[in-house]
């Protein structure tokens, strides 16, 4: 795998390293050599020092060793590598060639800390004195004022990206809701999730059963690979087992399709509960609307309750592109053991040195309406579907939020009792849990892989899946953990 991202794919190798060691058994023995094996020469490659860089990688180490990086315990998911930090030495605020020395001094005016000044080459910005607000840039008639925010902190939706001290990133977890925006969008990669990926291999080398489950927007990450190809493949990884995330959605659907049409019987809201990172969102920063909330467990919950309820000894892991799913496991008792992304199941399977296109076919477990969870609208689509073959027929309508920026304005509608729909969708992610932080590949390819991929899919309906084909009757729906 050659990613088209340096910082993503020094994450690859680590991974890759790290996963190839603890399937031999030697990975502590070779905890010091593998940053000489990643930069082997005495030339720098990609920073100022290659001991620099050899100390990023065992940063890197360290969390895919599932430790913790300073500031980090064990209820954080995405900590900074502060030696991969570059510090982002830049003003945001600058006054560029477009200054045009205007009278009206209206930039001057709108400081109110007095760190714009009046030179004879024009207006000029004290770093020292600037507090950041965006007044200056605001009030200028001529846009000669630039806004060159830090990347980490324009991605993050919910600005819980901060600066220490020594201007490195920091992270207030106390707003954070691990989305993992601020991971994918850190130009050197400086921010990362905490792995499971040598837990999750030594305990698929002991004799306890460990089974795999994926999540919906697999499909299209590893090329032309279908269902059937990945079963195969994630099995010859060590898995007991392997099942479709897919039809823990179509059984999420059927329940959160009962929950909406009480709902709305008495004339109240709903917002979905499948993506982690809004129901952070919800529950940290709009805590009055927590009621609200589905009480329908996550596809992921019930595929896994499915599998133990067969298997109660087994330990069970998703696979998926989102790195919020790793706090939703410690939210909920009764779901995974490990989460995994898809990251880190490529680094494993390039460590065991699979081919995921070599593999055989086979049959498919979800509908594709459950297939359909993985992209934004898939949702609410598949709860209509199921509300629609019971013959409900009171009207009702549906916003549906694409990305965390659209989720946090819906809500803040809803938090002021303003919102004229009566279901939201929320997924943090653009374009679905496709576009989550832990894929591989990149969206246009991804798009075109899983267009086919879906063709492909039969044409099963949601409740024959639950009702006849598998039997979830027995399962417990809700997010309330197992008596």
């Amino acid at each position: 795998m050659q990613y088209d991202n340096d910082a993503k794919q020094l994450k690859y190798e680590v991974l890759t390293k790290a996963a190839k060691y603890t399937y031999e058994g030697t990975l502590k023995q070779h905890l010091d050599t593998i940053p000489y094996e990643i930069i082997p020469g005495p030339l720098p490659e990609f920073r100022c020092c290659v001991y620099r860089e050899r100390e990023i990688i065992r940063e890197r180490l360290i969390s895919a060793r599932g430790e913790n990086l300073p500031g980090q315990d064990d209820d954080n998911i995405v900590a900074v590598l502060t030696a991969a930090c570059e510090g982002c030495p830049i003003n945001r605020f600058n006054v560029t060639d477009n200054c045009q020395h205007c009278l009206a001094k209206k930039c001057y005016a709108a400081c109110p800390f007095g760190a714009i000044s009046i030179t004879p080459k024009g207006a000029y910005i004290d770093p020292a004195k600037c507090k950041e607000c965006g007044r200056c840039a605001a009030a200028c008639p001529y846009n000669a004022i630039s806004d060159t925010m830090r990347p980490c902190i324009r991605a993050c939706p919910v600005k819980a990206i901060t600066k220490d001290e020594y201007k490195r990133a920091a992270i207030d977890y106390s707003r954070c809701i691990n989305c993992g925006a601020c991971t994918k969008n850190c130009p050197f990669g400086a921010i990362t999730d905490r792995s499971s990926i040598v837990s999750v291999i030594e305990d698929i080398k002991s004799d306890q059963p460990v089974y795999a489950v994926f999540a919906p927007a697999i499909e299209g990450h590893f090329g032309a690979a279908n269902v059937g190809m990945l079963k195969s493949a994630i099995k010859k990884l060590g898995f007991t087992g392997v099942m479709e995330v897919s039809l823990g959605a179509d059984a999420t659907t059927y329940h959160e399709a009962q929950e909406l049409r009480e709902a709305l019987e008495n004339k109240q809201k709903m917002t979905t509960s499948c993506c982690p990172a809004f129901v952070e969102m919800i529950e940290k920063h709009f805590p009055k609307l927590t009621p609200l909330i589905s009480h329908t467990a996550s596809p992921m919950t019930l595929t896994v309750r499915y599998i133990k309820a067969e298997h109660p000894d087994s330990k069970v892991v998703f696979i998926g592109p989102c790195i919020a799913k790793k706090i939703e496991i410690q939210k909920i008792q009764d779901t995974a053991d490990y989460v995994m992304t898809f990251e880190e199941l490529q680094a494993m399977f390039n460590a065991r040195d699979i081919n995921v296109l070599e593999e055989a076919e086979n049959e498919q477990d979800g509908s594709r309406a459950g297939k359909g969870f993985a992209q934004s609208g898939g949702v609410s689509g598949a709860v209509v579907q199921v509300l629609e073959e019971q013959n409900f027929d009171l009207p009702f309508t549906c916003v549906k939020c694409n990305g965390a920026a659209e989720c946090k304005k819906t809500l803040m509608v809803l938090n002021a009792g303003r919102l004229e729909e009566d279901f939201v969708e929320g997924m943090a992610c653009e374009g679905g849990c496709i576009a989550g932080p832990g894929g591989v590949e990149e969206m246009q390819k991804l798009l075109k892989n899983r267009s086919r991929l879906m063709a492909a899919a039969d044409s099963r309906s949601i409740l024959e899946n639950i009702q006849v084909q598998h039997d979830f009757s027995k399962i417990k729906m809700d997010t309330d953990p197992q008596e």
